[in-house]
């Protein structure tokens, strides 16, 4: 088992912190040459994206969510994705709405607005997809949105889908600390966000 990740890409991050919060332990590869992913690595896997999990029999495994719901499968404790059908609903739901609003906002910014993408404004394709100026300004309006969201959600809640940590959190996260480093942190309005996230850095696996 041997699972494919790339520099910082915030997606591969997704799936160190769940292992890390399971307390797994799996063998890494960075599949990056700078800026770009190797062509070994491209030629293995043509989706040309990470992290990707690539089992003993050759199975290849994308998109960290999947990877989630393997691990989950086999190592249901501590649980990060369900106890029951609704526990799995909502926190289904939070995580999508991370990976919608906050990660998708911060790669929309991240793609069409950084000098080494020029032509490379969708990932995972092999021809030119040029940049396109205004799907910034949109990126940080989805980014806004995915901050005054999630506010408001944890205003009651200890976790953003509730109690206990899950995958919803670590997406959150993972999205809060990539538009950081583009310059669009959280405004301190957003007290409870703010509080969540402070507490969530503080955990072993954010840190790792």
């Amino acid at each position: 088992m041997l699972l494919h990740v790339w520099g910082a890409s915030p997606n591969a991050r997704r799936v160190r912190m769940y292992l890390s919060e399971k307390n797994l332990s799996v063998p890494t590869e960075d599949a990056g040459e700078g800026f770009q992913l190797s062509a070994q690595y491209k030629a293995k896997y043509p989706v040309a994206l990470v992290p990707m999990l690539e089992l003993d029999d050759g199975t290849q495994i994308g998109e960290a969510m999947a990877i989630y719901h393997y691990f989950e499968a086999l190592h249901p404790n501590p649980p990060l994705i369900n106890i029951d059908a609704k526990d799995a609903a909502v926190i289904e739901m939070w995580e999508r709405r991370a990976y919608d609003e906050g990660l998708i906002g911060g790669t929309e910014v991240f793609r069409n607005n950084h000098p080494r993408f020029v032509d490379r404004g969708l990932p995972g394709y092999v021809d030119p997809v040029p940049q396109v100026q205004a799907l910034v300004l949109r990126g940080r309006q989805r980014l806004r949105k995915f901050f005054q969201m999630f506010d408001h959600q944890l205003i009651n809640n200890r976790f953003v889908a509730g109690d206990r940590i899950s995958v919803a959190d670590i997406t959150a996260l993972c999205s809060i600390d990539f538009a950081k480093g583009l310059d669009v942190g959280v405004p301190g309005e957003y007290r409870d966000l703010n509080r969540w996230y402070e507490f969530m850095c503080a955990r072993p696996s954010a840190k790792a």
